[in-house]
């Protein structure tokens, strides 16, 4: 079918409620096929990019309840059975997901576009961080990680085809799915540098000077305090972009020279990345699309070896590599990368392999190998 035409074609996401780069990937998806529904468990047209605001969305009574909208997390109880509940009509589905997209019930066959098996059953202790291990939160969290595990197993096996947006999830889906020959398949670097660039409030007076960048949810494992910390004792300016549950703790351990933002929208995230001299990115990302965004300004990464930043980065190319997220190795990787000089054009020759009509072409091929209806492979 035409790129315009709805009705065969689908597009899944776990929740529309922040801007992600995950969230990135069903922006591309949607540009594929502006027609196709986008079915989802939570919208927040608030949280989430302007764009889909053109999208004919669907989501699960869930939506209904606002406390539960603007935090997803909170409803983890409930989501197994409102995804459960979730149909999709269409006979063929492009599905993104990091735990519950796949678990909707669709008609037809589906491509899975797994950004990572759901962190909260098989990396849990990762995705609560030190500090609510022993949290009401982790103590619910354990409490279900069981159940979680075997409706997660069962939606696995009920879908067509996955695909791994890194390496490290390929990996980490054939060793927790049993699911061999998986298919990789990087998502697109999507910000453009074109385009006008808006100031954001409290960050201009830092900008004359230049400043370090963290762009990441505040949720523990980004290890954004490291990044606090470790701009402080280098006595450099950061700009903190992001927002999320840990976001009082980090603005109470911040000095001055930190600056909080989020909701930014394009023209802010373009400003943000021209006055920036480095990207500090020490969390294990499944991953790691931000050195992707500051590479084609010409901003190297200090990021962990780890994850999917060993796609992402090369080091001396687009940045250097610190071996463990602490202040110490992340101080370290600063030093190193404000004592390197960077090629820019070489930066965004890299960066363009990574551009969205590679992924287009991608994700199309393995829609044609998915279909066994000879017309409809025709028409994707």
């Amino acid at each position: 079918m035409s790129e315009q035409t709805p009705a065969t074609i689908a597009i899944a996401h776990d929740y529309l409620t922040q801007k992600g780069g995950a969230e990135r990937v069903v922006l591309a998806l949607h540009r594929m096929w502006p027609d196709a529904p986008i079915y989802t468990t939570f919208y927040d047209p608030e949280g989430t990019f302007p764009e889909f605001r053109n999208a004919r969305i669907i989501t699960s009574p869930l939506n209904r309840v606002g406390v539960l909208r603007k935090d997803p997390r909170r409803a983890l109880p409930l989501l197994p059975l409102a995804s459960s509940l979730m149909r999709v009509k269409e006979p063929l589905a492009v599905v993104s997901t990091s735990g519950w997209a796949h678990g909707f019930r669709y008609a037809g066959d589906t491509l899975v576009y797994c950004h990572t098996p759901a962190r909260w059953v098989y990396l849990l202790e990762d995705y609560l961080g030190d500090e609510e291990q022993k949290s009401l939160k982790g103590r619910v969290a354990r409490a279900l990680r069981p159940g979680l595990k075997a409706w997660d197993q069962a939606a696995q096996r009920r879908r067509t085809r996955y695909v791994a947006n890194s390496t490290v999830v390929k990996q980490r889906i054939e060793e927790v799915y049993g699911i061999r020959n998986v298919d990789l398949v990087f998502p697109p670097h999507s910000v453009s540098t074109d385009g006008p660039r808006e100031p954001i409030p409290g960050a201009e007076q830092i900008a004359e000077e230049g400043y370090l960048l963290s762009v990441a949810r505040l949720m523990p494992y980004k290890h954004v305090d490291v990044a606090i910390a470790a701009a402080e004792r280098t006595g450099q300016h950061l700009l903190v972009i992001g927002k999320g549950p840990e976001e009082a703790r980090l603005r109470a351990m911040a000095g001055p020279g930190v600056v909080f933002a989020q909701d930014l929208t394009e023209a802010q995230l373009r400003w943000a990345y021209a006055h920036g001299t480095a990207l500090i990115a020490a969390s294990h990302e499944d991953f790691g699309i931000t050195p992707l965004e500051a590479s084609a300004w010409g901003v190297p990464t200090v990021a962990l070896r780890a994850g999917g930043y060993l796609d992402t980065i090369v080091e001396g190319v687009n940045g250097v590599f610190v071996e463990k997220s602490s202040v110490d190795d992340v101080a370290a990787g600063i030093s190193q990368v404000q004592a390197t000089v960077f090629d820019t054009a070489s930066m965004k020759d890299y960066v363009a392999q990574f551009a969205e009509p590679h992924f287009r072409e991608r994700v199309r091929g393995l829609l044609r190998q998915v279909s066994d209806d000879d017309t409809s492979s025709q028409q994707v």
